[in-house]
């Protein structure tokens, strides 16, 4: 049985009087996305049309989702609310802190001995308020979620920002930072500007060494990092419906890397194999009595360019085996002889050192039965890799049943070295160099999702490429990044050239699901006698204090760091060795922005100290700035924040003394953290602005008293040599958003509502 049946039945029990509700308020035909969010309004039944893109909408999410690295400051806020236990169904994950290195066993030893502090506190404090735990080798958060809490039709939030693979069983699940999980954890409503809607129509079908993965390749490629950014993406068509749930979990997935709000497939009879496959036949069951409604109208997929805001067409008997990268996940290569070309324009390593094959987007048994097969065909063609390969199971029930079918076996003959049911290398946590920042150039392939520099390893010269699983094994056997497994051929021991076959693989597996401990344990029912303790010489966990009020007089501030080009939120607040840190504001402030290239000198962690005169490292100098009362601005370029749903990405500058960001646009999820701490998100008016910023700036926010909805903000800039600049800058921060801002951040409103 499900869990959370009663709820899920709930949700289906006022869908269609809600939606039929919707549809008449809206006046046309409703889209899937249109269909679940009017049927989640805090307000209940729809009562107007709501303005996409524009108008601002409190929803009541059905669960929530937190990942160890992210749960710990969720909850350190959570604690602050008032709340004896949360008001909706909430689960915690220990994917994060495992680093990978020496394989499964001793890899989660390991984790278990240097952040057993952090644990206990995960497990008590989920024992305290009723929140569900997974334990560390328990699985990767969102293929968790696929397999236990995902329902068509459902919405959820996750700190972290690929909850959205839960779009491959039809849900409207969107990563958040964790203040925004708080409110919901709280009781209250949370807020979303109301999605653009963009419909992805897949004709044709998949076939030979083609890939779901290749699909959002290559809606990458076609909508870049931002092309999503304020929508939700609607797959639908025959290419949709062919296709295998978790499948459609891989293309939802790597939505995240597009800026999209979230992705979402219509219910169908894959979704529904699956479920029974997952000892859900109750949800499926209960699914079916309202499935018109878990799907868009007819008329929406007959006629979508009147009902979407955008439409792509991909027919995926067209389609190609991709690689995606270095360094960006949107920079699209057909596998074979353009890859040739390309690499060796761009001085890209052809010889491939690591396959890596699992994380969150590509773990689930279909995943690893396609990719086996081609280890399997390495056996037996007398096939010796060329390059190392690993893999990171989804769960510990896709690991059991891999295990018990043979699967692993198979990457075991290859020398293959299975690490744990975690992120590992997909985040940073891979152990892979002594000293990764002085490592040498190489290329590896990948089927994860992020393949930004220093992602994987902390070597920013990996260059890392995105692929299926199948073509990640293939690539790996051969040792060649321009390998086409469609067309090339391979020598094997006996000097013999050999081709490899289409890969094959099952759906869902023939002897079903298997597991001997799934790694859940459940809160108690009373947990009001559970002690949280944290210790006050702690290095990994401190509690939080709030943040004071930053006012409507700021004059005098000085410039931080202007960020030069891309800057995310691995950029601003790094992963990899840091996350130990997650847990303790303070501490983990000391790598605020050192990821961030200044534009002044084209160097990364190395700012102009406008009191002395002297450079050093950004939080050593913000810290300075700090110490002497004064507040500063960050400057940057377009999409910034991207990746991550990390809020330490906004706790940090605030913690340390920031007060405004000042860019040409914002990563959706980095730009609502900026506004639950209480800072200033703002952008410019007229881009090219960007450019009057000199090194020894100081600015004056002139009406900042007179902040209010759809009023842009006027500054003065102050040069170092007297003359001024007054220079325009919007935001998108509405009545409730300037009230967070007023109170110092959204959880001391909280926190003062709950007294």
């Amino acid at each position: 049985m499900a869990f959370d049946i009663e709820m899920i039945k709930g949700v289906y029990t006022k869908m269609a009087e809600n939606v039929d509700k919707a549809r008449e308020v809206v006046g046309k035909p409703l889209t899937l996305s249109e269909k679940i969010l009017y049927n989640h309004l805090w307000d209940g039944t729809p009562t107007k049309a709501f303005v996409r893109g524009k108008d601002y909408v409190d929803f009541a999410p059905d669960r929530i989702a937190c990942q160890d690295a992210t749960a710990q400051m969720a909850l350190l806020q959570f604690m602050q609310a008032g709340k004896a236990k949360v008001a909706v169904p909430t689960t915690v994950h220990c994917d994060h802190l495992i680093q990978a290195k020496d394989g499964a066993a001793a890899d989660l030893k390991h984790a278990n001995s240097v952040s057993s502090e952090v644990f206990n506190f995960l497990e008590s404090v989920s024992n305290k308020y009723g929140i569900g735990f997974w334990k560390p080798g328990a699985g990767i958060i969102h293929q968790v979620v696929l397999e236990n809490y995902a329902f068509p039709g459902g919405m959820m939030i996750g700190t972290d920002s690929h909850t959205v693979n839960a779009g491959g069983l039809g849900m409207v699940a969107i990563g958040v930072g964790g203040a925004d999980a708080v409110d919901v954890m709280a009781g209250m409503a949370w807020e979303l500007k109301f999605p653009k809607l963009i419909g992805v129509k897949l004709t044709g079908e998949l076939s030979g060494w083609t890939a779901p993965k290749d699909v959002i390749l290559k809606v990458a490629e076609i909508l870049t990092v931002k092309g999503g950014t304020g929508a939700i993406v609607e797959y639908f068509g025959p290419g949709a419906t062919a296709m295998s749930c978790t499948g459609k979990g891989t293309i939802c997935n790597m939505g995240a890397e597009i800026g999209a709000t979230t992705s979402t497939f219509g219910y169908d009879e894959s979704m529904e194999r699956y479920l029974r496959s997952t000892e859900r036949a109750d949800v499926a069951d209960a699914a079916n009595k309202v499935k018109e409604y878990l799907t868009a109208d007819p008329e929406v997929y007959a006629n979508p360019e009147q009902y979407f805001d955008q439409v792509i067409e991909i027919n995926l008997s067209e389609l190609n085996p991709l690689l995606n990268g270095p360094f960006t996940p949107d920079l699209s290569t057909p596998a074979g002889k353009e890859m040739t070309e390309k690499a060796q324009a761009n001085d890209w390593p052809l010889v491939v050192e690591w396959g890596l094959i699992g994380s969150c987007t590509n773990s689930s048994y279909e995943d690893l039965s396609r990719a086996s097969s081609i280890a399997q065909q390495a056996i037996d063609k007398g096939l010796k890799m060329k390059s190392e390969l690993g893999i990171n199971p989804g769960s510990e029930q896709v690991r059991y049943t891999a295990e018990r079918d043979g699967i692993l076996a198979v990457f075991e003959k290859l020398d293959a070295k299975i690490f744990t049911n975690a992120c590992g290398p997909c985040i940073g946590q891979w152990a892979r160099y002594s000293d990764p920042k002085n490592a040498p150039k190489n290329s590896i392939v990948h089927s994860f999702n992020r393949n930004f520099a220093k992602r994987a390893d902390g070597n920013p010269n990996t260059h890392a490429f995105v692929a299926s699983p199948e073509l990640t094994a293939a690539i790996a056997i051969s040792g060649r990044l321009d390998f086409n497994p469609m067309t090339d051929k391979l020598i094997n021991e006996n000097g013999e050239e050999v081709m490899f076959d289409e890969p094959t693989g099952w759906e869902l597996p023939p002897k079903g699901f298997e597991v001997k401990d799934n790694g859940y344990l459940a809160p108690e029912e009373d947990g009001s006698h559970v002690q949280v303790k944290v210790a006050d010489d702690s290095e990994r966990l401190q509690l939080l204090t709030p943040f004071e009020p930053l006012g409507d007089t700021i004059t005098g501030a000085k410039l931080l760091i202007k960020a030069f080009g891309k800057c995310t939120t691995d950029h601003i607040s790094m992963a990899g060795p840091w996350l130990r840190f997650r847990g303790h504001l303070d501490n983990i402030s000391n790598n605020c922005l050192i990821g961030a290239v200044n534009a002044y000198n084209q160097k990364t962690n190395f700012v102009k100290n406008q009191l002395t005169g002297e450079y050093g490292g950004v939080p050593d100098v913000q810290r300075q700035y700090k110490k002497e009362g004064i507040k500063t601005v960050v400057v940057g370029d377009h999409n910034y924040g991207e990746g991550s749903s990390r809020e330490h990405a906004a706790m940090e500058p605030r913690h340390l003394g920031v007060a405004a960001v000042i860019v040409k646009s914002f990563a959706r999820i980095h730009e609502t953290n900026l506004k639950k701490q209480g800072m200033l998100g703002l952008t410019f008016d007229n881009e090219s602005d960007y450019d009057l910023i000199q090194e020894d700036d100081t600015f004056n926010f002139l009406d900042l008293n007179q902040f209010a909805p759809d009023k842009p903000l006027m500054l003065e800039v102050v040069h170092a040599d007297g003359s001024k600049d007054i220079i325009k800058l919007n935001h998108t921060y509405n009545n409730a958003q300037i009230a967070w801002y007023k109170a110092g951040s959204a959880l001391n409103l909280i926190a003062a509502q709950n007294a």
